[in-house]
């Protein structure tokens, strides 16, 4: 059976370290979670138990800030070799497990996902608080179009069941 999983990844006490975790929240709130074959999922600063989720979809979506060197708030979109491309050339995860290592566990099991993203926000900066920047959140409804675009390109129904200008609860 046909699934997808929206991963939303980052540190939400690290302000713009943890706009995945805002977008999946954001996402969310417009009842992409509503969706058959959809999860969307509030991952934080990842586990091991997270494997279980990857080896159980045939589609994965990950959100995560993204340092591309570009102006803040601008969004990215990897796919396939271009992911492992990045993982491969970024600094190493200051968290207990990194996406790198539970993709890896994935292979490594004979139960990766068929199709792999990974949207990434430019943060503008990563310290104390626990709201991301103005630039981080402004890019929320981008990524909300890369999120329909992906699920349309894989079949899945990529309309979101709620209006697109419900209010982010915490924006």
């Amino acid at each position: 059976m046909k699934q997808v999983a929206v991963l939303g990844i980052g540190n939400t006490l690290l302000t713009d370290d943890g706009i995945g975790v805002h977008a999946v929240r954001w996402l969310e709130e417009r009842g992409y979670g509503e969706r058959h074959g959809i999860r969307l999922i509030d991952a934080g600063t990842l586990s091991f138990t997270l494997a279980v989720e990857i080896e159980n979809v045939s589609h994965l979506i990950v959100i995560d800030a993204l340092r591309k060197r570009s102006p803040p708030g601008r969004v990215h979109v990897l796919r396939g070799s271009e992911i492992d491309h990045h993982l491969a050339h970024a600094a190493s995860s200051v968290h207990e497990v990194g996406l790198g290592d539970l993709l890896h566990i994935a292979r490594l099991s004979g139960r990766m996902p068929a199709e792999i993203a990974l949207i990434g926000i430019e943060p503008a900066e990563i310290g104390w608080g626990d709201c991301p920047g103005p630039a981080a959140l402004a890019a929320l409804p981008a990524v909300g179009r890369n999120v329909e675009a992906l699920l349309a390109d894989w079949g899945f129904d990529s309309r979101p069941a709620r209006p697109s200008d419900a209010r982010h609860a915490y924006a």
